[in-house]
């Protein structure tokens, strides 16, 4: 039963954080006392936790909505979630916080709702980063920077997005978005006249490429303590699906050494190090305001990054390695929910985080979704949450409008993420794909090329493709049904309000 005392909510969201890039889930070289601490004595992180897309509208069209990409086709980075007059066309999880009372404060990225539509239904403020004062002398703006660094067409650097070590006069901290609106939402919070719940919405942009980060955060991370990158697959990728194969020749860093590639994930991890210290400032502020008890906070990204695994970079839209689709996913709940703090292995999925809301929030929804409140967990009541979780995207043939030719990078070769997007356009390397995991296996159903089977007790890195093995037919089967389920479960919704006939 909810809480006669609605929790404010906190939904810090970072962009491109691999699931295993923890210290408390066993990465000796991750830097995340914030997020460690949290972990040990308040909340619940899930190290088995996996998102729906393994890119960002998709995933976010998701994880708001509860539903999974196939119900409504958010699976393109330009379908978005739409609501139209005074009824929600679709569900959106801020949308139905405000109009349940919510205080909505939004501060970061979008890729959520339609750039046509307004953002007011479903916030009351959507935080503005200011100029950058002038006492601060001007600078070249972040994205010439990273052009400028990239290298000429036809290097090895061209496609890596890596760029190192911000350097910065000394004492100051660079003057970017994600900065800002940190900041801003901690003087909200401590200075907020707490008369109804809020809703802090934190979509920020690290660690998403470009691999980019300045001091103290690019020397913290100790190189040595790196785990081994998965390597390029066996073989021309046998097993492995083409689209890898494809932006792995055009990304063209064949030619990178170890060392190389370990700078590369170093400033990633010291990306990841800044997003926690900056997640630390929000606690911190909670706990100044005196609401730090009275706060449910959901701390997980929208999905992973290759770094280096495979030999690749980015992410990509129609693969689900684990280094994509499992993600952080830290809950602290409310302290009238008696917690018992512990890093999870229960197979959970994003979808949840909006169900566990509406748990928390006493909200009944309107609509049909498939999440599933993560409460019984948190209190230990269960050990176990699901026994699969899905993840999809690709297209079909002839759905031009799902090859995103929107993106500048679609036609053109100067654009960063020209080798994956541009390959879009091709078949079988764009198709549709779902991936049904356990505990212990991976299957994918691809639409136009081989199916994947990976045993991921024997077999963790995802290199060897086994779906044609005799020995395994009885587990393949056995998805293959599981899978037919989840569609016939989740194939579609159907509205709560019917119509005079």
């Amino acid at each position: 039963m909810p809480h006669p005392k609605r929790p404010h909510i906190v939904i810090f969201n970072p962009d491109q954080w691999r699931g295993d890039t923890l210290r408390h889930v066993g990465n000796p070289a991750a830097v995340t006392p914030n997020l460690d601490r949290v972990a040990a004595t308040d909340g619940v992180s899930f190290s088995r936790a996996f998102c729906q897309a393994t890119v960002c509208t998709p995933s976010r069209a998701s994880f708001m909505s509860g539903w999974y990409p196939h119900v409504r086709g958010h699976r393109t980075m330009y379908h978005m979630l739409h609501q139209y007059g005074n009824v929600t066309d679709e569900p959106i999880l801020l949308q139905m916080l405000k109009d349940s009372g919510y205080y909505v404060w939004w501060g970061g990225k979008n890729d959520l709702t339609p750039g046509q539509e307004p953002t007011s239904r479903c916030c009351h403020v959507r935080n503005r980063i200011p100029p950058r004062p002038p006492e601060l002398g001007q600078r070249v703006n972040e994205h010439d920077h990273i052009q400028a660094e990239r290298g000429h067409p036809g290097s090895d650097t061209y496609y890596s997005f890596y760029t190192g070590k911000i350097e910065l006069p000394e004492a100051e901290r660079p003057y970017d978005h994600d900065w800002g609106h940190i900041l801003a939402a901690c003087e909200m919070i401590r200075s907020a006249d707490i008369d109804r719940p809020l809703c802090v919405y934190l979509p920020i942009g690290f660690p998403h490429p470009a691999y980019r980060v300045e001091e103290p955060f690019y020397s913290m991370i100790d190189r040595n303590a790196i785990p081994p990158r998965i390597p390029t697959p066996p073989g021309p990728w046998e097993g492995k699906p083409s689209m890898l194969r494809g932006i792995w020749q055009r990304q063209n860093m064949q030619s990178w050494s170890e060392d190389r590639w370990t700078e590369l994930r170093a400033t990633y991890y010291g990306q990841c190090a800044r997003v926690d210290y900056q997640f630390g400032l929000v606690v911190d502020a909670l706990k100044q305001a005196g609401i730090y008890d009275d706060t449910a906070i959901f701390f997980f990204s929208d999905h992973g990054d290759f770094t280096g695994d495979y030999g690749l970079v980015e992410k990509n839209q129609n693969t689900f390695e684990d280094c994509l689709s499992r993600i952080p996913f830290v809950v602290k709940p409310p302290a009238w929910v008696d917690v018992k703090p512990r890093v999870s292995d229960a197979l959970v999925e994003l979808i949840d985080m909006k169900a566990t809301v509406e748990d928390l929030c006493g909200i009944e929804p309107d609509h049909t979704h498939f999440g599933r409140s993560l409460i019984p967990v948190l209190t230990g009541e269960t050990t176990e949450h699901r026994d699969a979780v899905f993840a999809e995207g690709g297209r079909r043939e002839g759905e031009t409008h799902c090859m995103e030719l929107e993106s500048s990078s679609s036609q053109a070769p100067e654009g960063e993420y020209w080798p994956r997007v541009n390959l879009q356009q091709q078949l079988p390397e764009h198709t549709k794909a779902i991936m049904c995991r356990t505990h212990t296996h991976k299957y994918v159903r691809r639409l136009y090329e081989h199916d994947e089977l990976y045993d991921l007790e024997r077999d963790p890195a995802e290199l060897h493709n086994v779906i044609e093995d005799p020995a395994y037919a009885n587990v393949l089967a056995s998805l293959k049904e599981r899978l037919l389920t989840h569609y016939l479960d989740t194939s579609d919704v159907v509205p709560h309000r019917t119509d005079r006939r």
